[in-house]
C-alpha cells in the first residue's frame, strides 16, 4: 500500500513540475487520490495511519504528561543512610524503555508526544511511550548499591580472627604499677585495611582489677579482626571515668586529618566490655555516656545487684559468668533485679574443668568455669554480641533470645561444656 501511495505522490510531483500553473490543483488531486487509496486499503473511514512525528512544533514540551528523556522526573537517585548518593543506572540513559523495540530516538528531532492524543510514529522501531506512566525505570534490584552503616568483616565466625589488624601497645599516658613493676598503658587495635565506604564502630575494653591490659591481647585482637576499632584502658576504676577519657581521645583522632583513623569512626556507635572490674567499668559507661549503646560484662556484675537496673531502655546489656566463678552471685543479682527494664541477657558457661567452685547453697558447690572464663574461653560471645548490637546483624538475636540458640543451650565451640543463657525485655 505504501508503495502505491509513493508512486502516486511522485506522479503528482511530476505533473506539478511540468505545469507550474496547475501545481496546486494537481497536488490536491493527487493527495485526494492517495487518501482514497489508503482508506480503501485499510477498511474505510476512521482507520487512517498517523504520520511520523518529526517536528517539535507538533508537541508541547511543557506538558506534564510527556515523558522527556533526561528529565528529572524520569528517575530519582537514591540516598543511603550515610548520606552518599546511590547512583541509579537508569540516570545515564534517562528513562529506560521496556524493550529494544521502543527505545527513545537519540536525535533531538524525534520528539516525545506530550499526550496520548498526539500522533505516534508508524514504525515499530520508533515507538515512544505516550505518557510518563508507560516509561519504566530500571528496577533498583539491578543497581549497584554502595554499602552503608557499620563495617564488619565478611567472615562471620566469632570463634576465629577474620582480618589482619594493627595492634599498638604503650600508648601514652601510661600508669606505672608499683606492685608488678610495669606500665599499664592504653592499647589500640583496628583492621589493617580500614573501610573507604563505611564507618567503624568502637569498643572500649576494660581490664580486671590489678591486671595489665596486655593480658587481654587475644580478645582485643579478635574484636579488631571483626572490624571494630578497640581501645583498652589502663585500668578500670568501675566508674566510667577511664572509659569516657578513652572515647574522648579516640574522638580527637577521628577529627585529626593527619591520623590514620581520620573520619573512619562512628563515635555514636560504641560498645563497652571488660573483665571483672572492667565489666563494672563498661556497665557504668552504658549508663553514663550516650555514645555507648551496649555493654558486655565478662565475669562481673554489680556488687549490690543495682547496676543493670540503671541502664536505659534504648540501650542493652549482657552479663557472662562462670559456673564456679566468684562473680556468680553479683552477676545473677544484677540481672535478676526487678527494676531492670533494658534488654538484658544473663549467660553462664557450664561444664568446664576449672578448679574454682561456687557455693550455690549450703553444702552444695558447682565447680568448673571460673572467674577468668569469659575473656578467654568465652570471648566468642562478646564478639557475637557486638556484631549484633553495633554491626546490625539482627539474625544473631536468635542466638541469644528465645528457648533455644547458640548462646542459650549450644556447645562452647572448641572448648569444654555448654552455654546456658536467658534474656528479657527484648
Amino acid at each position: 500500500m505504501k508503495s502505491k501511495a509513493l508512486k502516486c505522490f511522485i506522479l503528482a510531483s511530476t505533473l506539478a513540475f511540468f505545469n507550474c500553473g496547475d501545481a496546486t490543483d494537481s497536488l490536491t488531486d493527487a493527495a485526494n487520490s492517495i487518501q482514497a487509496g489508503v482508506d480503501n486499503s485499510q477498511g474505510g473511514e476512521g482507520s487512517g495511519v498517523p504520520g511520523d512525528v518529526t517536528s517539535s512544533a507538533s508537541v508541547n514540551p511543557e506538558s506534564s504528561t510527556g515523558a522527556m528523556p533526561g528529565s528529572s522526573g524520569s528517575t530519582q537517585p537514591l540516598s543511603n543512610n550515610s548520606g552518599e548518593v546511590i547512583a541509579s543506572s537508569a540516570v545515564d540513559g534517562g528513562v529506560t524503555p521496556t524493550s529494544s523495540a521502543n527505545a527513545l530516538p537519540a536525535s533531538s528531532n524525534a520528539v516525545v508526544p506530550a499526550s496520548s492524543t498526539n500522533t505516534v510514529p508508524g514504525s515499530s522501531a520508533q515507538v515512544t511511550p505516550a505518557s510518563s506512566e508507560t516509561a519504566t525505570p530500571q528496577s533498583s534490584s539491578s543497581e549497584e548499591v554502595k554499602p552503608a552503616g557499620i563495617f564488619l568483616a565478611e567472615g562471620k565466625e566469632e570463634e576465629k580472627d577474620q582480618m589482619q589488624i594493627v595492634y599498638t601497645e604503650d600508648i601514652e599516658p601510661c600508669i606505672w604499677d608499683n606492685d608488678k613493676k610495669r606500665n599499664l598503658c592504653k592499647i589500640l587495635a583496628y583492621p589493617k585495611q580500614l573501610s573507604e565506604t563505611q564507618k567503624h564502630a568502637v569498643v572500649v575494653w576494660g581490664p580486671g582489677g590489678g591486671s595489665d591490659p596486655k593480658e587481654y591481647r587475644s580478645i582485643i585482637s579478635r574484636l579488631a579482626s571483626h572490624g571494630f576499632v578497640v581501645v583498652a584502658i589502663p585500668e578500670s576504676p568501675g566508674n566510667a571515668n577511664e572509659g569516657i577519657e578513652a572515647l574522648n581521645w579516640l574522638d580527637k583522632k577521628n577529627k585529626d586529618q593527619n591520623d590514620p583513623l581520620y573520619n573512619k569512626l562512628d563515635m555514636n556507635t560504641v560498645g563497652a566490655s571488660g573483665h571483672s572490674m572492667g565489666g563494672l567499668e563498661s556497665e557504668q559507661m552504658v549508663i553514663k555516656d550516650k555514645r555507648v549503646l551496649t555493654a558486655f560484662l565478662n565475669n562481673s556484675g554489680d556488687w549490690n545487684g543495682a547496676g543493670a537496673n540503671k541502664v536505659a531502655t534504648d540501650r542493652s546489656i549482657a552479663i557472662l559468668y562462670g559456673e564456679g566463678g566468684m562473680e556468680r552471685g553479683n552477676a545473677e543479682n544484677d540481672y535478676n533485679n526487678a527494676g531492670v527494664k533494658a534488654p538484658a541477657c544473663l549467660i553462664q558457661m557450664t561444664g568446664g574443668r576449672g578448679n574454682e567452685c561456687y557455693e550455690v547453697s549450703p553444702g552444695r558447690k558447682e565447680c568448673g568455669y571460673g572467674h577468668g572464663s569469659g575473656s578467654w574461653d568465652g570471648m566468642a560471645a562478646t564478639v557475637a554480641w557486638m556484631r549484633w548490637h553495633l554491626g546490625g546483624e539482627d539474625f544473631r538475636k536468635a542466638d541469644f533470645v528465645g528457648s533455644t540458640g547458640k548462646y542459650i543451650d549450644g556447645n562452647i565451640i572448641g572448648k569444654q561444656g555448654k552455654w546456658k543463657g536467658q534474656c528479657k525485655n527484648f
